[in-house]
């Protein structure tokens, strides 16, 4: 009876780490389903034990809190400290459920990883189809509820993180393509085009570079990385493949004037209000500024209320004045480092490889994204730090044991070699 109770605690906690993700999909209103459901995660996960905890996490976890720790000195500073205030604590929330998503996936990498990626691919079905039926009008008043500015923008108050949001799902459908066969493989085909076509209606200029850059990393690794010839083969037709039906896709969409209009419009490089004073490399500009002035920072959410008139459209800008040069320097230094480390583990055989290559393709592609968006209040993108860093710091707990072991013996030795050495 008492292994039927666990065995049942378990697989209860199993599905709510599944609603949560799934509950990704409705960010129209805060707090968010997820938001709401990673509160109560905080609180069952360590209770049943099924979080794992390293000393190299312990290290992992004291550097994510250095930024939130730092953005609440600078709420002394800001001229709205109530609204500094409030994001800090959103921040926090954020970085805690990320710390206990790392810890979950080290408990059970393969398994919780993919359950991880699986419940974000349903609430990304979800979102992309409210997007789709919204754009197409398939009801009166679909668009009002499911656009904005005739961009698809689905369950989201925002078409840009709308669009970033399906970049993993979409990336872990590639995977799914690439390791099944027959109907499964149809079915991620399908849920595949859904979430392309849904990204290229989100009229995301950073969405689309995610999808494209992740999808490239993603292939690449996969295909230096892969064990066999005929692995190589299989995955370069599966791009080809791939990347016709995208120019295809891109072909039909032209054919329809409103979508040409607007998506003519949105590939170019620069809008009129990314120019000037006041527009985006505008405020850029002021942010620098600002973050010389100010090495203990300005407080969160002050730069796009009194120094310019919206935020600096670059995360690590707005890390250094929400957190001062110590916080902004530690987050930029965590999203490099996750960068750099990733890439060696990116090439290490493993059980968890494929899904780790689309962790990190994804997350690189958001890294890179960054510069010209705030993704910290992103709850995907603190997922995608869950994932990549669990996933690494799992294969760290085991791989080293045998070199360990190695260390011990030849610090054991020692004594003997300098002792003979003597004789």
């Amino acid at each position: 009876m008492p292994g039927l109770s666990k065995s049942l605690t378990h697989r209860f906690a199993l599905a709510a780490v599944a609603l949560t993700m799934a509950g990704g999909a409705i960010v129209f209103t805060e707090p968010s389903p997820f938001d709401v459901l990673g509160l109560g995660l905080l609180m069952l996960l360590p209770a049943i034990g099924l979080v794992r905890t390293t000393p190299l996490m312990l290290l992992y976890t004291s550097a994510m809190l250095v930024p939130v720790a730092c953005a609440f000195f600078a709420v002394l500073a800001a001229i709205d400290p109530k609204r500094a205030l409030v994001h800090t604590l959103v921040s926090l929330f954020l970085v805690l459920v990320s710390l206990l998503l790392t810890a979950f996936v080290q408990a059970s990498p393969a398994r919780h990883a993919r359950l991880i990626m699986q419940g974000t691919v349903a609430a990304a079905l979800i979102a992309a189809s409210a997007g789709l039926v919204g754009y197409l009008g398939l009801f009166p008043g679909a668009a009002d509820i499911f656009t904005l500015y005739g961009r698809a923008s689905g369950t989201f108050k925002d078409p840009n993180v709308f669009g970033a949001f399906l970049v993993m799902p979409a990336v872990y459908l590639m995977h799914v393509m690439r390791q099944a066969r027959g109907l499964k493989a149809i079915v991620a085909l399908a849920g595949f085009g859904v979430l392309s076509v849904a990204i290229l209606l989100s009229f995301s200029r950073g969405a689309w570079f995610a999808l494209a850059f992740a999808s490239a990393l993603y292939a690449y690794l996969s295909f230096v990385t892969a064990e066999t010839s005929g692995a190589r083969v299989r995955l370069a037709f599966g791009v080809v493949a791939i990347a016709v039906a995208g120019a295809l896709l891109i072909t039909i969409a032209l054919q329809f004037d409103a979508v040409a209009d607007l998506l003519t419009h949105r590939a170019t490089l620069t809008q009129s209000y990314d120019e000037g004073p006041d527009g985006r490399f505008g405020g850029q500009v002021k942010a620098r500024a600002l973050i010389l002035a100010h090495p203990f920072g300005l407080g969160a959410q002050q730069f796009d209320t009194y120094y310019h008139l919206e935020e600096a459209h670059n995360v690590y800008l707005s890390m250094f004045m929400n957190a001062g040069w110590l916080g902004g320097l530690v987050f930029g230094l965590l999203i490099g480092g996750t960068v750099i480390a990733g890439a060696r583990h990116a090439l290490t055989r493993g059980p968890t490889q494929g899904l780790f290559l689309v962790a990190y393709a994804a997350f690189v592609a958001h890294a890179l994204e960054g510069f010209i968006i705030d993704l910290d209040h992103w709850r995907h993108f603190h997922v995608l730090m869950a994932l990549s860093w669990g996933l690494m710091l799992a294969e760290y707990a085991t791989v080293p044991m045998p070199q360990l072991a190695r260390i011990r013996n030849a610090r054991a030795l020692r004594p003997m070699h300098a002792a003979h050495i003597a004789s």
